[in-house]
């Protein structure tokens, strides 16, 4: 990033996000954010890779705050009617282990599929961690998702995540049906960095003349990469994303900043021309938030038919929340409706 964009608020701005934030959160946000404390997690941006990826998530906060409440943590009671099974996907450089969430019954013959890619700004996380949005969107969908897993920087430094994306979009064109899946009807989708790797994906599959995905689904993505959106000022100490750790995530995904120029990372600079109709959730209370208005109108401005809504009082992550947050369930109905529709389900 460049100096103006170092990530680096001064108090008082620090002073007022924090108060912001917490006036505009709903309660069972606060309830959320409140859980996430309790388990004393470091501050990303200060800590080595390693460390980083040992912090509690907001999916652990989920489940702090499920067994708070007395309520179970069995994702298949959270989410019932949705069966997994591991496989092995074809990366650029390897295999990669992906998930497998299939709805049951109420189907007769193959599904659609979605590609669904996890955040965690190309470095922390993992399938895994991002289990309750793959999840709630096979249920609302009705669709098979395939929740993949790419490699990382900085050890895989960019573009290796995106190389891996368009690999295990090749891949299931030909291998949809091995999973109960129609090869005709696919939709990529993705949250945080996976959201900009869905829409980066559509793009790099038109270029390479691949069958197109009939939607897109985007959750608060990455679009662009400067720092000093209205959103990143606004939410510059926001949690569970704040301003300093993106820099933090950049600055371990890039070679040198000529890479911020690339349009797979910085998608309003990308030929979006022809694309399928796009679905972007934003979250009120997330830096990126302005990414995503951004996207919408590079979209628009490109002739894609896009869709766009902003939740109130929620945070970055709170779309797998589905379990203890309303706004959650909302974003993933809305989701699996749009899905739904694109698919012809």
């Amino acid at each position: 990033m460049s100096d103006n964009d170092q990530g680096k608020p001064n108090p008082i701005l620090n002073a007022v996000s924090n108060a912001v934030a917490a006036l505009r959160a709903d309660d069972d946000q606060l309830a959320l954010a409140k859980a996430h404390e309790a388990l004393e997690p470091k501050a990303i941006e200060k800590l080595e890779v390693a460390e980083a990826r040992r912090q509690p998530t907001v999916a652990d906060a989920v489940n702090h705050l499920l067994r708070e409440q007395g309520r179970s943590t069995d994702p298949t009671q959270l989410v019932p009617g949705v069966t997994t099974r591991e496989i092995m996907v074809d990366g650029a450089a390897g295999s990669l282990p992906a998930t497998v969430y299939t709805p049951e019954g109420g189907s007769v013959g193959p599904l659609p599929v979605v590609l669904y890619f996890h955040g965690g700004g190309w470095v922390i996380a993992d399938r895994k961690v991002y289990d309750g949005g793959a999840r709630g969107l096979a249920q609302q969908a009705h669709a098979i998702v395939v929740s993949v897993d790419y490699r990382q920087a900085p050890e895989h430094r960019f573009p290796a995540a995106w190389d891996d994306a368009l690999a295990a979009y090749r891949w299931l064109t030909t291998h949809a049906d091995t999973l109960g899946g129609d090869k005709h009807r696919l939709a990529l989708a993705g949250e945080s960095a996976g959201g900009n790797l869905a829409v980066a994906t559509a793009v790099a599959a038109r270029d390479a003349g691949l069958p197109a995905p009939r939607h897109v689904l985007s959750v608060y993505p990455v679009a662009q990469t400067s720092l000093n959106t209205e959103s990143y000022l606004e939410n510059a100490i926001a949690k569970p994303l704040n301003r300093a750790m993106v820099k933090w995530f950049v600055d371990h995904l890039i070679h040198s900043e000529d890479d911020l120029k690339d349009p797979r990372l910085s998608l309003v600079d990308a030929d979006l021309k022809g694309l399928p109709p796009v679905t972007i959730i934003n979250a009120r209370i997330d830096p990126l938030r302005g990414d995503g208005a951004k996207l919408e109108d590079a979209l628009q401005e490109a002739g894609v038919p896009v869709e766009r809504r902003d939740y109130e009082g929620v945070a970055h992550e709170f779309f797998g929340a589905a379990a203890v947050l309303e706004k959650a369930r909302e974003a993933q109905g809305w989701a699996g409706e749009r899905l739904r529709e694109a698919l012809r389900v």
